[in-house]
This record gives C-alpha cells, sequence and structure tokens, in this order.
C-alpha cells in the first residue's frame, strides 16, 4: 500500500518578505524626528563644549 501526495500549488508556497517592506512606511515619520533630535544633540555639545 502506497501513498501518492497530491503536487502543492505555488500558491501555498511560502513567499520570503523582504525585512525593509516592513518599515519603509514609517521612514517619512522617523527620519524627521531622528533629524530633529540630532540638531538638538549637535547643539547641546556646542552649548555646554565649547
Amino acid at each position: 500500500m502506497s501513498t501518492t501526495h497530491a503536487p502543492e500549488s505555488h500558491a501555498a508556497e511560502h513567499e520570503e518578505h523582504d525585512p525593509v517592506e516592513n518599515i519603509v512606511h514609517a521612514i517619512p515619520i522617523v527620519l524627521p524626528v531622528m533629524g530633529g533630535l540630532l540638531m538638538f544633540l549637535l547643539a547641546f555639545i556646542a552649548i555646554y563644549v565649547g
């Protein structure tokens, strides 16, 4: 007695996801926030160290 498996369709295969595509939607928020934080830190260093 043998068992035969039905061929799997291509739709059932696991599609790999690009990790970059998971964070692209956050770029318009993250870039200005990080830029503002960087400017604040540089100004802080310029005032208190210089």
